[in-house]
């Protein structure tokens, strides 16, 4: 059996950003797992800009932004091991992976969970016999940008998230006839920014409360036929239109990749599908931190780079007997009323240092509501906004100096209210 002080399973921003800051703090024994055969994770695709501007002051692509940290990486020297799965965690930090040298187990005193997320494929439920031409845009992306394939010339895309915005500007770009993303929901899913950038400017129309209602064609997509729907999804009478194209795009939800979990017995919330955290981004279980998209969908990487570093700090203070780190959390945050999830779940006092902050993502688009935070079922907070909407993190810093007015607190509850 192998051993080493700190393994972090992932190499996207997350996973890179917490071994640079571990070696930064002295932590030298340490091991970096990725299943693919380069380090960089789902960034080595981006090849749109958007990245670097928090960290870096400048605008770069998802390659250039990574391509820092894996040249960081390699001049301090960092072990990785490349095209290795993860097959099995366990309690006592064993885990068991497999490469082209066969199976093997390592220990280690700390094990971060920087797996990022995936596209969720399931619940398209669409009618069609399973002709060529659909696709996920995940897949897309990965074709167009890293193996110069193009899936096909008159395209469709459902779902309105930042990657299905994101692929309709790069197939038009590589000379696709984009004719249409079609969006169930009222609203886009993807943030603002990127539905100026990538729909407006390239005259892309987005069909809100529309779906699919059939896929024509036998051996390649040749149509869709598409509907209204209402806010139950259903269809609207009488609202059916044909666009033909030879392509399909899905743009599903993205889920944190946690199918290792499965067993381990680390809490995953059951709203946003990742580990639960605390505020130093430690698990329930001794050992295991968690960061990056597994945990929750981020507004930007750079945000991701920044936890990373954080939680490069945590496990090096862990490392050097910090017991506080998985001391009992005793206090449970809950997020309520048109708040989808929200971090952290738990709260140790004795861990914040002058203040923390809650984070969270609602469920629709909201507009003049209170963000109101109650200590146990007393009101400290209550702060006004006036336009709140799926694709953006929302943010709540709270003064350590409120928590030593309660002697007994074991809840805080954040919620949106209308007055």
């Amino acid at each position: 059996m192998l051993y080493h002080d700190v393994i972090i399973i992932g190499s996207g921003a997350a996973g890179l950003a917490v071994a640079i800051e571990l070696k930064k703090q002295g932590i030298d024994d340490i091991l970096i797992l990725e299943r693919e055969n380069e380090l960089g994770g789902k960034l080595n695709q981006c090849i749109h800009t958007g990245f670097g501007i928090k960290i870096f002051k400048i605008d770069l692509t998802g390659t250039e932004y990574i391509q820092k940290f894996i040249i960081e990486v390699n001049n301090m020297g960092i072990l990785y091991y490349l095209n290795t799965t993860v097959l099995e965690l366990n309690r006592e930090r064993v885990i068991t992976a497999v490469n082209e040298k066969g199976i093997f187990e390592i220990k280690a005193k700390a094990i971060v969970l920087a797996m990022g997320c995936r596209e969720n494929p399931r619940g398209a439920n669409i009618y069609t016999n399973k002709c060529v031409g659909i696709y996920t845009v995940g897949t897309v992306q990965k074709f167009i940008n890293t193996q110069g394939y193009m899936p096909g010339k008159d395209v469709v895309i459902l779902g309105s998230t930042d990657i299905g915005l994101i692929t309709a500007r790069r197939m038009t770009l590589e000379g696709a006839n984009v004719k249409a993303v079609i969006e169930p929901k009222s609203y886009c899913l993807g943030k603002e920014i990127n539905l100026i950038e990538c729909l407006d400017f390239f005259n892309i129309p987005l069909k809100l409360n529309h779906n699919i209602l059939d896929i024509k064609g036998k051996d390649r997509v040749e149509g869709l036929n598409i509907v209204k729907v209402d806010e139950n999804m259903k269809p609207i009478a009488n609202s059916q239109e044909c666009i033909y194209c030879d392509t399909l795009l899905l743009a599903p939800n993205i889920i944190p990749e946690c199918n290792i979990l499965e067993n381990l017995g680390i809490y995953i919330s059951n709203r946003s599908l990742g580990p639960e955290i605390n505020e130093n981004f430690a698990t329930n279980m001794e050992g295991f931190f968690a960061c990056g998209d597994i945990v929750y969908l981020h507004n930007t990487v750079d945000d991701i780079t920044e936890d990373g570093f954080k939680v490069g700090k945590y496990i090096a203070e862990y490392l050097k007997d910090n017991s506080n780190i998985f001391s009992d959390s005793n206090i449970k945050v809950y997020f309520k009323d048109y708040i989808k999830y929200g971090v952290p779940n738990y709260i140790n006092v004795r861990n914040i240092e002058d203040f923390i902050i809650l984070k969270f993502k609602v469920n629709n688009i909201c507009t003049n509501k209170y963000i109101s935070v109650y200590f146990n079922d007393f009101k400290e907070l209550h702060i006004k906004k006036e336009r709140m909407v799926p694709a953006e993190i929302e943010s709540i810093y709270i003064d350590k100096k409120i928590f030593y007015k309660y002697n007994d607190l074991n809840k805080i509850i954040v919620k949106l209210e209308n007055e």
